[in-house]
């Protein structure tokens, strides 16, 4: 009796045909094209997209993260390096940094998030929790509103 399969499944997915979602409560200049929720590892992926010169939240990571540059440059208050298109940013568990948009162009990232996204406020309390599940709500309460047909972003058969 076999217990696994021999091939590896493969997921291609339509990002274009994705929404960028306003990245509420935190800014509706921030947004969000969520790709795929993993709810077996609590991994999230997505493009961001923010304004030129936004200082975004300060925030706490519980596990890793991926950040790949697309467009523009950013970088974060707490270091000295700046990230340009074509930068890899690899962010261990348990850090907090606060992201800067460098003025310019537009910021886009690739990001794989794994675990909880903790926004901090000033003395470093959590102030919201971000993870796949309230990435899946964003989503699913945005395409409601729009009108938009929500494809299963969760699905490892793809889109």
């Amino acid at each position: 009796m076999t217990y696994y399969s021999d091939s590896v499944g493969a997921a291609m997915i339509d990002v274009a045909a994705l929404p960028w979602i306003p990245f509420l409560p935190y800014s509706d200049q921030l947004q969000l094209k969520l790709i795929k929720l993993n709810p077996v590892n609590g991994e999230w992926t997505s493009l961001l997209k923010v304004p030129a010169g936004m200082v975004m939240p300060k925030h706490h990571h519980a596990g890793t993260v991926h950040v790949y540059t697309i467009q523009g440059s950013w970088r974060y208050l707490e270091h000295d390096w700046i990230a340009r298109p074509g930068s890899f940013v690899f962010e261990t568990a348990a850090s907090s940094h606060t992201p800067v948009a460098e003025p310019g162009e537009d910021v886009i990232t690739l990001n794989i998030v794994v675990g909880d996204w903790n926004v901090l406020d000033e003395s470093g309390s959590i102030l919201a929790v971000e993870n796949w599940k309230s990435m899946l709500k964003r989503y699913i309460d945005f395409c409601a509103a729009e009108g938009i047909e929500p494809v299963d972003i969760t699905s490892m058969a793809g889109n």
